[in-house]
């Protein structure tokens, strides 16, 4: 199998940052460039049969369901209970098969330009007992898109975040501004924005930052 598309991983501040409708409104952007783009959800959990996450990305992106969503290799570990993947795995009596996910995402990078992977939870959850889910993405070698947003805590949420990401050495593509659901308070919301867009000026020069606006689903 050879590798054609790029591969980027999606993760976030927290469980709350909105990393599926980042996931797709990235895809769409990417979409009408003229590039081929398919999304996957490294784990699911909380689900039966299926990805609610998936089913958000194909919604934004207007494609409805993939031929690669039916073979099951947009969402090839899905876990019943609401949790992390490896409280999730535990309770399911299932162990995450981290072979498995990898051949999807390679799969899917033979077919589409770009793959982006979305992650389960925030940054440091845990994959497994012994892995977490920074360290998965150390591993893959990939860019990382990084989540964040103008909430009241995301400055200190999302410098813990770059600093891990610098210290594993994980190229960061890409840190995307979510302004969905919409802050209430705009002094911090636009502080926050200005903050963080000067401080990765600064220590990620080559990174991107996008705002990523509120769009009808």
């Amino acid at each position: 199998m050879t590798q054609q598309g790029n591969i980027y991983y999606v993760s976030g501040i927290d469980t709350d940052a909105g990393k599926s409708y980042c996931t797709a409104w990235l895809a769409t952007q990417w979409m009408t460039q003229g590039r081929r783009v398919i999304t996957q959800k490294l784990v699911q959990t909380g689900n039966t049969g299926h990805s609610e996450d998936i089913d958000l990305h194909r919604r934004i992106m207007g494609t409805g369901y993939l031929p690669e969503d039916r073979e099951g290799l947009t969402m090839p570990e899905i876990y019943s209970y609401p949790c992390s993947p490896h409280l999730a795995a535990r309770i399911d009596g299932r162990p995450i098969d981290l072979e498995r996910i990898g051949s999807a995402t390679l799969t899917l990078a033979c077919r589409y330009d770009d793959v982006l992977v979305e992650c389960a939870g925030g940054l440091m959850v845990p994959l497994t007992e012994d892995l977490l889910t920074i360290d998965y993405i150390a591993r893959q070698g990939c860019p990382l898109v990084f989540v964040t947003s103008g909430r009241l805590g995301s400055i200190s949420h999302t410098l813990l975040g770059l600093e891990a990401i610098a210290r594993r050495g994980i190229p960061l593509h890409t840190v995307l501004y979510n302004l969905y659901p919409p802050v209430s308070d705009s002094t911090i919301l636009d502080d926050t924005r200005q903050y963080l867009s000067r401080y990765l000026s600064r220590h990620f020069p080559h990174a991107r930052f996008l705002e990523v606006p509120v769009i009808g689903q």
